[in-house]
């Protein structure tokens, strides 16, 4: 972002992987096309950011003194949509929310 020399090591990296087509324009793209099971490719980038860059577009949050010593990373939420539940801030089924018939 900031042309900055960073050593590998040093700098944050961020694996993306994004479709390449806008969520809007995939319904359009599956009606129009000929194939009927054809899945769309996607574009996969690993991002490296400098330290001062990956705060500033808030990849990372700075911690106080004593948290910057822990080195473990910080824990990972899988994507499956059966285990919605376990993510913080979201209300899982059961859990007391309204309740969707």
């Amino acid at each position: 972002n900031c042309s900055k020399a960073c050593p590998k090591d040093k700098a944050i990296r961020k694996f993306v992987i994004r479709n390449i087509v806008e969520a809007a324009a995939v319904r359009d793209i599956s009606e129009a096309s000929v194939y009927t099971s054809y899945t769309l490719p996607k574009l996969y980038a690993k991002l490296y950011y400098c330290v001062s860059c990956a705060i500033h577009s808030k990849v990372v949050r700075n911690r106080s003194r004593e948290d910057r010593k822990d080195r473990t990373p910080p824990q990972r939420f899988s994507f499956n949509r059966a285990q919605q539940g376990n993510r913080p801030g979201q209300q899982g089924q059961g859990q007391g929310g309204p309740q969707r018939s």
